[in-house]
């Protein structure tokens, strides 16, 4: 009798909000969406270089629930039906709950599987050498192994977590001797030296039934909770989530297991974990400088500089970062730049809107970008992809002009209901109750210019969901 093969899938790891690498990445519009090696955001990066090694069809993503239209859509984008692929997390549980809950919705589809586990926000440079890996990995995952990838180390960092590795395992891994916080510089040099530690990865892979047993012995409440959970009728609600365990997977398992096997792997791999990473990666230009955007430089050297929408000028600068967005300029010496995390954490102490929003923000049916905010006046530019349309809503306090400068637009207004194309325009007053519909397949644009004395998310009364259901 022929040895059923299980089949082979990969999780990504889409939470968390990247706040070392703020402003760009945001609590609503997170680093593994942004662009910053490349064209592609991280996670369509992530999901290219599984091709054609893996089935696309057997990618699962793991996101919070607010970043869920927005990574489907970036799945859509680069030719991956999102469909049954993305799961979502009422709320952020670390992850443990993350892994097994992917873990949980496979096997309600397989009797069992291999499970490759990667973060969404990660780089690698050599991807014949990542794909090399993979095979070591399947077939250490297929006798039993749970592996995950320690990254040889080719300096003394101190920004990461360590594996130390044991005695050597058939098919090239070590045995999981302990795992060592972020380490001082002395202890370092001293991992540095001694050859057999490594840098944590995050990535893993295991048989499905592994880390289940794992699970059944170390953690029993939490595997049981979630069972229940993934068992039920309707969707896992937040406040069922969010009273399971928060814990990460190291801590769960890794640490605990005697199945753990750390493979050596060396393929050009970065976390893209603060500025001072993202610039190590990424290729240089004269002077040591990594430029992106309209920039100019005069006696300027080992500087990451990027703009998004104005000229940046630096005179006489060395070892500094300086990221401009629509709303905020980020400047900070290169080797502290990490610590944006606490200016991060000050924001939101503060109240400002900068650490959750950009001045463009995405939602299911398209984008706005508020072009202007003064007193009792609020300017947007409203995108609406093709085919979508908004809330049914009303305003006590505000009035609204539309004007189309690109597409057709279908709008309720009132008791009426309107087609305006380019150059033409409608006004909305108090209490009418509203919608914006683009009927077209190209995307709609429309500048709106709020008047009133109440401009606030507070002052809509919505009659329907963001998809316009009632």
């Amino acid at each position: 009798m022929t040895k059923q093969v299980p089949e082979v899938y990969t999780v990504l790891l889409a939470g968390g909000t990247g706040s070392r690498l703020w402003p760009v990445s945001r609590e609503l519009f997170p680093k593994q969406l942004v662009s910053l090696a490349g064209d592609d955001s991280l996670i369509q990066n992530t999901i290219k270089r599984l091709n054609p090694v893996f089935d696309t069809e057997n990618i699962r993503i793991v996101c919070g629930e607010d970043h869920y239209y927005e990574v489907s859509r970036h799945l859509e984008d680069i030719g991956v039906s999102a469909e049954g692929k993305v799961i979502t997390e009422p709320c952020g549980r670390n992850t443990a709950p993350a892994i097994l809950l992917a873990i949980l919705k496979i096997l309600k589809k397989e009797k069992d599987a291999i499970i490759l586990v990667f973060p969404s926000d990660h780089v690698i440079s050599d991807v014949e050498g990542f794909h090399k890996c993979l095979e070591n990995a399947l077939a250490l995952a297929a006798n039993n192994h749970i592996v995950t990838f320690g990254i040889k180390p080719d300096y003394a960092e101190t920004g990461y977590g360590y594996i130390e590795g044991g005695r050597k395992i058939k098919g090239g891994g070590h045995a999981i001797k302990r795992f060592v916080e972020k380490p001082d510089q002395e202890t370092a040099d001293n991992y540095l030296k001694a050859g057999n530690f490594f840098w944590n990865s995050g990535m893993f892979a295991f048989k499905a039934s592994v880390m289940i047993g794992e699970f059944k012995t170390f953690e029993p409440g939490l595997l049981k909770n979630l069972k229940k959970l993934v068992a039920k009728k309707g969707e896992i609600t937040e406040e069922e989530y969010c009273k399971l365990k928060d814990n990460s997977i190291d801590y769960a398992i890794m640490e605990k297991t005697k199945k753990g096997v750390v493979l050596p792997s060396d393929f050009g791999w970065s976390d893209i974990g603060s500025w001072k990473s993202l610039y190590d990666f990424l290729p240089k230009c004269e002077g040591d400088n990594v430029l992106e955007g309209d920039v100019m430089l005069q006696n300027t050297k080992n500087c990451f500089i990027r703009g998004e929408e104005r000229l940046i000028v630096a005179n006489d600068l060395e070892n500094i970062v300086i990221v401009e967005t629509p709303d905020t300029v980020f400047v900070s010496d290169m080797e502290s730049s990490k610590n944006v995390k606490s200016i991060v954490t000050e924001l939101k102490k503060q109240g400002r809107k900068e650490y959750k929003f950009h001045n463009t923000v995405y939602r299911p049916w398209g984008t706005y970008t508020i072009l202007e905010e003064n007193g009792n006046t609020k300017i947007k530019r409203i995108v609406v992809y093709p085919d979508a349309k908004l809330s049914l809503q009303m305003h006590h306090h505000r009035s609204e002009h539309w004007i189309v400068v690109q597409g057709t637009a279908k709008i309720v207004n009132g008791d009426q209901v309107i087609y305006l194309e380019e150059n033409q325009s409608t006004y909305v007053p108090k209490t009418a109750r509203h919608r914006l519909e683009n009927p077209g397949k190209v995307p709609l644009h429309i500048i709106e210019v709020q008047i009133g004395p109440y401009l606030e998310e507070d002052d809509i009364i919505r009659f329907d969901d963001e998809f316009g259901r009632s």
